[in-house]
């Protein structure tokens, strides 16, 4: 399930691309599908295997000169489930709405998000090891903004954006919406519509391979820098501060 992606947020998108330019030239695209996703299937083992959540569910790396983290969990060692997308899911625990409380989120609905999304290229390196050699980072309302994003584009495009496009690939919802996110958020609840100036406590992590994001599509990319998704696999790290039925209006 390939899908392609635009962000139409005006003012809490943070774009930046971390890349090592000695890393960076190592990448070539195979020319076989299949080995861009087995290069992402083991960068994201190994992404999970370096990496847990601290103390309000934000993805961190260990340290190799800091002990504090030495008790922490790796984001592997923590009950998570991969959809037939491929996509992986992991459910924080204590950081879902209390029992009885919550919405579910059905497709379509209106959602309210804290997060911080990254694109993360898979690849060989110098040393033959695969793993991730370079991220972009789409969106961070948790270091920008500090407030929750509402309907990102890449969970519901609406009529209009598609109506108003010029080219016929650009009048396809899936040309915007990831399939592999929408798949993965319905399998959590929302909260009853926090405020917007709650604290954040990160209900979990959604992390879409490729080939359920872009994969090697044409696409549309919003961004300052241009930065190209291709081959990209896409980390969500985020919290649903509410969830509501779409009106016609906002189709």
């Amino acid at each position: 399930m390939k899908k392609i992606f635009l962000y139409i947020l005006a003012g809490s998108l943070c774009f930046s691309a971390c890349k090592k330019d000695d890393e960076v030239e190592t990448y070539k695209e195979p020319d076989d599908i299949s080995v861009q996703n087995s290069y992402d299937d083991q960068a994201i083992k190994k992404f999970m295997s370096e990496n847990y959540l601290d103390a309000q569910g934000n993805i961190k790396a260990f340290s190799t000169t800091d002990t504090s983290d030495d008790n922490e969990k790796k984001l592997s060692d923590l009950p998570y489930e991969t959809l037939p997308s491929g996509t992986i899911y992991i459910m924080r625990q204590g950081a879902q709405p209390a029992a009885g409380t919550g919405k579910d989120i059905k497709p379509g609905d209106v959602l309210t998000i804290m997060m911080r999304a990254t694109a993360y290229l898979a690849a060989t390196s110098t040393d033959g090891n695969v793993s991730f050699i370079s991220n972009i980072i789409i969106a961070n309302t948790i270091n920008g903004t500090g407030l929750p994003i509402v309907d990102p584009t890449f969970y519901y495009v609406k009529n209009k954006v598609l109506t108003d496009a010029t080219a016929g690939v650009a009048q396809q919802r899936s040309y915007y919406e990831i399939e592999g996110f929408q798949e993965a958020i319905q399998k959590f609840k929302a909260f009853d519509n926090l405020p917007n100036g709650s604290p954040y406590n990160l209900q979990g992590v959604i992390i879409v391979p490729s080939k359920a994001a872009f994969a090697r599509d044409p696409h549309f990319t919003y961004n300052v820098n241009n930065y190209t998704l291709r081959n990209n696999s896409i980390v969500f790290n985020f919290q649903v501060y509410g969830s509501r039925d779409r009106l016609d209006s906002e189709k």
